[in-house]
């Protein structure tokens, strides 16, 4: 049972005495450590099966980690989250404790809090309404009633979505009607619990006798409501085992603290402590980066740092990229995405991962012209989501009426259009305070706002029926079906994943950290995000960001604070040296401008270039096209059939604007076809036979040959 572990997990497994502090850093196999601790404890006759119960946060995590026991031959062992611990035993004492059947459990709160609101006379929208029913749970696992919310919301200098005496009425009268309903909800459970295991000396006998031995992991993220109910499952005993990292709390919007985690040996002063820091997911370069971040941190948190080792072999050092504006910094992340693939990196073993969900969209795009298939982790795609589908209908509307004039003030063009009917949507000027349904509702109509800058500027003198256009024909092509792809997910929902490349987007101070982090403590929180960021990457890891955040913009945007003193040229905080080794990637633009490059112009009538769609075919769309019709349809069919039979998107063969570029170039040789933008040497090695001989007039070979696995 102990052979293969390290000799600091070995410790752990056969540490089965008194209480256990496990200080685990990212990737140090915490769970092979404490699922062999418990299996040893099992076949070493110390700890009964029956009696272990083992606490995680997500069903996901507990399932895995009752599947490892069952392996090491422990499979009576109850591995649960806490509420579903918790609701067990609810239902199963509430008869004895209170009478009668349990209270029927809400699925949904939203319904009811809305009922509450109104009552209150408050109105909320869809938006308001999901943020307050965040803080009604928030006040909930915090122990905070009511009556009290006010007072704690400002002591913690929390921002509220609401007037905090508005949110103090809606939460009261939503507990009452949840009491004239005989209704209870997810927060409840946990609160019941505790309340009758206080209540009923019995019935916490009872519970104590039957687990004896209890294991804690991600321990950061326990709630105080959470810590109360373990405290009352220990009763008097010491028999606990807890697993967890300071460094990875970034769940404090929750109500999750690292108090607990951090208290540990106040409150055992006798308890064996055990620092996993043998890294075995990252290689060393990718850990020494992830050290230096923690290494600037302050705060109660970084005093308790784990100082990581890598297990692995050296791989590349990495890459700090900066771009002139968010399109290139999207297109670039897009082509050395792309890169990896043909290298043989799985597509789905690579993640671009960013702060906010509605930074996704430039990078669905950017994909999706370059051809690689992507998944969206925890969230919609950009087009799918509700307010970017109320808000096309909206422009779609005002396009048919001839534009939006008649909302306009002073201001003229395209842009100035959509901000109007934007407006209606409840779309302003200035983001919402904090963060929430609201604020991701502002975020992503931000995200139209700026795509119809950028469309002006790339088409001067573009209607708002050109706009919808446009975004109708960016839907289309993110909607494609995928297959396994490369993962786009905020740094949130990457909490507990890994991958062998990862791709860390929109550096810029204002993102990392968002704006609305305001104090020392939320600042290191986005911090410890960026950390969780770093430590999902196996091997190659990109960090990147832009100097402006539209074509031809101001360049006055800084890369995030947090870099300081690791990307090369920068300078740490208190110190007088530079980062050494390696350099910055400049993409192209602005940026790079300044060295050989120059920028794109059209072939046609000398113009610059800023679309993407443009930049492929070196000249503007509404320049002369000397382009083959009849080879650009020969293409395209044939395009059809070889998408269908390798189970592929169309656009992840070629995209219309590559077959265009091929059909006006007409390359004779593969040296003319690697040099059309959207190729690609990939590409090339893929179809390029096929694309020539279509070019020439032939018929190509068509079946599948080695291409099954392609893009």
């Amino acid at each position: 049972m102990l052979d293969g572990l390290d000799p600091e997990q070995r410790e752990v497994a056969m540490a089965l005495h008194g209480p256990v502090c496990v200080l685990a850093g990212a990737g140090t196999g915490k769970t092979r450590a404490i699922t062999h601790r418990i299996a040893y404890g099992v076949r070493a006759g110390i700890l009964q099966p029956a009696s272990v119960l083992a606490v995680t946060f997500t069903n996901r995590a507990a399932g895995e980690m009752r599947g490892r026991l069952r392996q090491l031959g422990a499979g009576g062992v109850q591995a649960r989250t806490f509420h579903s611990a918790a609701l067990r035993q609810l239902q199963y004492f509430w008869p004895k404790a209170v009478g009668g059947d349990l209270p029927r459990l809400l699925e949904r709160k939203v319904q009811l809090v809305s009922e509450a609101a109104a009552r209150c006379r408050i109105r909320l929208d869809r938006n308001e309404l999901r943020d307050v029913t965040s803080e009604i749970e928030w006040s909930k696992v915090t122990q905070t009633v009511p009556a009290d919310y006010p007072a704690v919301v400002a002591k913690t200098q929390r921002d509220a979505p609401r007037d905090p005496a508005e949110i103090s009425q809606i939460y009261a009268m939503y507990e009452q009607l949840k009491r004239d309903r005989s209704v209870i909800d997810f927060e409840d459970v946990l609160l019941l619990t505790v309340a009758i295991l206080q209540d009923r000396h019995d019935i916490a006998d009872h519970v104590r006798r039957q687990y004896q031995h209890f294991v804690v992991d991600e321990y950061q993220d326990v709630s105080p409501l959470q810590q109360r109910l373990l405290d009352l499952w220990l009763g008097d005993r010491d028999t606990l085992c807890v697993v967890g990292d300071a460094s990875q709390t970034i769940y404090s919007f929750t109500g999750a603290t690292p108090d607990h985690l951090l208290n540990f040996r106040t409150r055992h002063p006798n308890a064996t402590v055990v620092k996993l820091v043998r890294d075995y997911r990252s290689t060393p370069q990718v850990v020494h980066l992830a050290n230096g971040l923690l290494g600037q941190a302050r705060g109660r948190a970084a005093e308790h740092r784990l100082e990581l080792v890598s297990q692995r072999e050296p791989g590349p050092d990495p890459v700090h990229a900066e771009y002139a504006d968010e399109p290139a910094e999207a297109e670039g992340t897009a082509r050395r995405i792309r890169d990896l693939i043909a290298a043989g990196v799985p597509a789905g073993e690579i993640a671009v991962l960013y702060r906010v969900n509605s930074q996704s969209e430039v990078y669905e795009q950017a994909l999706a012209d370059a051809g690689v298939p992507y998944q969206l982790r925890g969230a919609e795609r950009f087009f799918e989501r509700a307010e970017v589908r109320e808000a096309g209908i909206a422009l779609r509307g005002a396009a048919r009426a001839g534009g939006n004039d008649s909302l306009l003030d002073d201001a003229e063009g395209l842009p100035a259009e959509v901000r109007a009917v934007l407006s209606t949507k409840g779309w302003t000027t200035e983001p919402p305070a904090g963060s929430g349904a609201v604020r991701d509702r502002w975020e992503s109509l931000a995200a139209l706002v700026r795509l119809a800058e950028d469309f002006e500027q790339a088409k001067p003198g573009a209607t708002l029926s050109d706009l919808v256009a446009e975004l109708d024909e960016r839907a289309a092509a993110q909607h494609a079906p995928t297959v396994q792809g490369v993962t786009l997910a905020s740094l949130h929902s990457a909490k507990g994943l890994e991958w062998d490349a990862v791709f860390l987007v929109g550096l810029n101070e204002g993102m990392m950290p968002i704006t609305y982090a305001k104090t020392d403590e939320q600042i290191e929180e986005e911090r410890r995000l960026l950390y969780v960021g770093v430590t999902r990457a196996r091997f190659h890891l990109s960090l990147s960001w832009s100097l402006s955040r539209s074509p031809g913009g101001r360049a006055g945007r800084r890369p995030s604070r947090f870099l300081n003193g690791l990307r090369p040229g920068s300078v740490a905080l208190g110190t007088r040296g530079a980062a050494g080794g390696g350099g910055i990637e400049r993409g192209p633009g602005p940026v790079a401008k300044r060295g050989r490059r120059g920028p794109a112009r059209c072939r046609v009538c000398g113009k610059t270039l800023t679309d993407a769609g443009e930049m492929k075919l070196m000249r503007c769309d509404d320049c002369p096209s000397d382009m083959d019709e009849a080879l650009y349809e020969r293409l395209r069919d044939w395009r059809a059939v070889r998408a269908k039979e390798i189970g592929q998107p169309a656009f992840c063969v070629f995209t219309d604007k590559t077959l265009m570029a091929i059909a006006e170039a007409v390359p004779g040789s593969a040296g003319e076809l690697a040099g059309i933008s959207g190729v690609g040497a990939r590409k090339l090695d893929r179809f390029g036979t096929a694309v020539l001989a279509i070019c020439a007039g032939e018929t190509p070979e068509e079946g599948l040959g080695d291409a099954v696995d392609e893009v």
